[in-house]
């Protein structure tokens, strides 16, 4: 009777590389949990600075009129003049900022795995200058600033995105220096126009304008939460690797191919001629010469 065991049939390649896949997509998950839960953590060690933000947000508002920035009402009362803008505005501030942000990174760790490393750092990198600057510098948005005169079009029109400050407990309310909103946008951005070709791809700055007027008409930032995201993610992107451009496929030249006239060289000196081929007999004169 045969005792001896089957070898074990080893993984295959394929296998082996969905297993590592798998892999690389939970670390991910793992990343992303991570940047989560230190959300949390800042949101935690912002209780009971409320005095202190909405102070903050009178030297930010009184800082911006030194610099003789528009104020941000000038933007929001023509908003409010049309409740569709105003409700638009509103949704764009709850529903596009994180489904673009994971839209842009899968599509990068799909097909754009060195671009997805680069933006990935950049954006670890701006959450987590954010988060330092949340706790050193509690802000409270303009919409709790008197001095602003702006209003919550998200508690007015809908959709609303925070409760009372208060009371919530999922979100820092007291941390618009710098806007994340912005910050990640423009990172989303930044790489789209990196990966893209053509002169359209330059149309991907599109996004972080427009959540950047979103954010200031909504009350939710000023116009410095946005310059300061800009500036961070600036220095960030200048001290990371970047990395390699992307080839994009050009146009192969076809050459011209100009046809000349067959030219016979000249014969040089002391070269022979070729001798000519003798021409045959011509048949005419043996027809009319009268010989059978």
């Amino acid at each position: 009777m045969d005792t001896t065991e089957a070898a074990s049939p080893r993984p295959a390649p394929a296998d082996q590389g969905r297993a590592a896949a798998v892999h690389r997509a939970l670390r991910e998950l793992a990343l992303v949990a991570a940047l989560f839960l230190a959300y949390k953590a800042g949101r935690v060690l912002a209780d009971g600075r409320a005095a202190t933000a909405l102070a903050n947000g009178e030297r930010v508002w009184g800082l911006e009129r030194l610099l003789h920035l528009p104020g941000e009402a000038l933007l929001q009362d023509p908003l409010l003049a049309h409740v569709l803008l105003v409700k638009l505005a509103n949704c764009y501030y709850a529903y596009v900022h994180f489904p673009a942000t994971a839209l842009c990174l899968v599509w990068l760790y799909l097909r754009q795995p060195a671009h997805y490393r680069w933006i990935r750092r950049a954006l670890v990198a701006l959450t987590g200058a954010a988060l330092v600057l949340h706790m050193l510098f509690p802000l409270a948005p303009p919409r709790m600033t008197a001095l602003t005169g702006l209003v919550d079009t998200g508690r007015r029109y809908g959709p609303a995105v925070y409760g009372a400050p208060d009371a919530d407990t999922l979100s820092n309310q007291y941390a618009a220096m710098p806007s994340l909103h912005v910050g990640w946008a423009l990172a989303v951005a930044v790489a789209l126009v990196a990966v893209t070709a053509g002169r359209l791809r330059w149309l991907w700055l599109a996004h972080p304008l427009l959540t950047l007027l979103v954010v200031v008409g909504t009350g939710n930032h000023y116009w410095l939460d946005g310059i300061v995201a800009a500036a961070l993610l600036g220095l960030i992107l200048i001290v990371l690797p970047r990395p390699r451009p992307v080839r994009r496929p050009t146009a192969v030249p076809v050459p011209v191919v100009r046809l000349r006239p067959h030219l016979v060289e000249p014969p040089r000196p002391g070269m022979r001629r070729p001798p000519r081929p003798r021409r045959p007999p011509s048949r005419a004169g043996t027809v009319g010469d009268g010989r059978r």
